[in-house]
């Protein structure tokens, strides 16, 4: 039942999404009743990121040699298990090692959910799928901090595992139940040189942008990290241009609209989550607001991308891909500058939800544009190949954009994450200039 598609992949990116904002509430409480040390924590999540980082492009892959289908059912099953191990786990090593599992069969479980929009959603409804999926995220983001609250104050840190197991088993229910058309099925193996390379070059680039907050920028480790992922991406670049069957195909690489969109989500996710973390440290530290007051002034950003997103769609059907991720790019850059601007940084609680609004609607208008282009001018067969690229993307971002925030100073860090985004009207103009549906894979959402 390919109607069952939009659930899935919805419900799936929710699970993602919920996971990894319900964790912050969780690792107080966590470290208290696990007697561990802070660093040990920061684990929890660190590998989590380093894991799925490093396998997304992979699990994509996998996905579109053997079927997307059945590389998500057991990610997601292998998620719920997980997660179900950490709720139970007894050391805090035992919950590190548990999360690096999460992640990796939190990347097996990712490209398919966009996969599946692919081979299951006519052209003419992929872009609103997306835009229900992108406004979905959106939720489960905004709703995760006061979720995981809840759980901790009434079951403890637990709970926010023990939840995921019920939602885990309930996505593989219907994607067992979901029969989606395979007629895009990659014939090429998978170059596990390649593959091999590629994992090992963002592992090291994502535990060195991770550890910047703590280390700095020119700490020895950090440059040391930093060129070990360069060395390795061109000894990747090398083998790819070698190989007869690289791990990103070359159609892949050689697309214009999809290259244009990932660096634009990268840019893009660097900017809003990177203000996200500077704006945080200032309304709790320098204005002394609690973690209520601090999510209820940036609440108006949730809001305008779930609102966002369906309007973003239509705006992509009526102007083209072009004109939508230069309009979203500078609503987002307009609203990180006017966060950095008199006021805005949260002494004034409307100019910071206006702030707040503008990089909200900009985001979504950037999420739908780009992931519409990325997934619907993939290649037949590089379905999987796209959505892991996508999601590494998305996972890359934010990590570089914490690292720019809490390297620049609490005084240059709005304004270097002005300038970080800003870089994203370039790739955008790349983008076709054409209205969905006039030229063959360009999405074009429904009315």
């Amino acid at each position: 039942m390919s109607r069952l598609a939009l659930p899935v992949s919805a419900a799936a990116a929710m699970l993602v999404a919920l996971d990894g904002t319900v964790l912050l509430i969780a690792q107080p409480g966590m470290r208290r009743e696990l007697g561990a040390g802070a660093a040990a924590v920061q684990w929890t999540s660190t590998g989590y990121l380093v894991a799925v980082a490093a396998l997304l492009v992979v699990s994509g892959r996998l996905g579109d040699r053997y079927g997307h289908r059945g590389t998500l059912l057991v990610g997601v099953l292998g998620f719920g298990a997980a997660s179900a191990g950490i709720a139970v786990a007894p050391t805090v090593g035992w919950v590190i090692g548990l999360r690096v599992a999460q992640g990796a069969f939190g990347a097996l479980l990712q490209p398919g959910t966009l996969a599946l929009l692919r081979l299951c959603c006519p052209p003419e409804r992929l872009g609103r799928a997306i835009a229900v999926r992108t406004g979905a995220i959106a939720v489960a983001a905004g709703a995760g901090p006061l979720l995981g609250g809840v759980l901790v104050a009434q079951f403890g840190w637990r709970a926010v595992f023990w939840i995921n197991v019920p939602v885990a088993v309930l996505i593989a229910a219907m994607t067992l139940a979901l029969r989606p058309p395979e007629a895009e099925r990659g014939r090429q193996r998978l170059d596990l040189v390649g593959a091999a390379l590629l994992a090992a070059a963002l592992a090291v680039l994502v535990h060195a942008l991770a550890e910047v907050p703590d280390r700095g920028w020119s700490d020895i480790a950090t440059l040391v990290e930093l060129a070990a992922a360069a060395g390795l991406s061109a000894v990747l670049v090398g083998h790819e241009r070698r190989t007869p069957e690289p791990v990103v195909p070359r159609p892949v690489a050689r697309s214009r609209p999809v290259i244009g969109s990932l660096v634009l989500l990268l840019t893009s996710s660097a900017g809003l989550f990177g203000t996200l973390f500077s704006t945080t440290f200032r309304l709790q530290d320098a204005l002394r607001l609690g973690p209520l007051d601090t999510a209820l002034r940036m609440l108006p950003l949730t809001a305008l991308m779930v609102l966002g997103a369906p309007a973003a769609a239509q705006a992509l059907r009526r102007c083209g891909p072009r004109t939508a991720a230069l309009a979203g790019t500078l609503l987002l850059v307009t609203g990180v500058a006017a966060l950095a601007g008199p006021g805005a940084g949260g002494a004034a609680p409307l100019a910071t939800a206006v702030a707040a609004a503008l990089l909200g609607a900009g985001f979504a208008a950037v999420m739908v544009t780009a992931t519409g282009s990325v997934v619907g001018d993939a290649p037949p067969g590089c379905a999987g190949a796209v959505g892991g690229l996508k999601q590494t993307a998305m996972n890359i971002g934010p990590t570089l954009g914490v690292a720019a925030a809490s390297g620049t100073g609490p005084h240059g860090a709005l304004p270097t994450l002005a300038a970080l985004a800003a870089v994203g009207l370039l790739p955008a103009a790349t983008l076709p200039a054409a209205r969905p549906g006039s030229r063959k894979g360009v999405v074009a959402p429904g009315g």
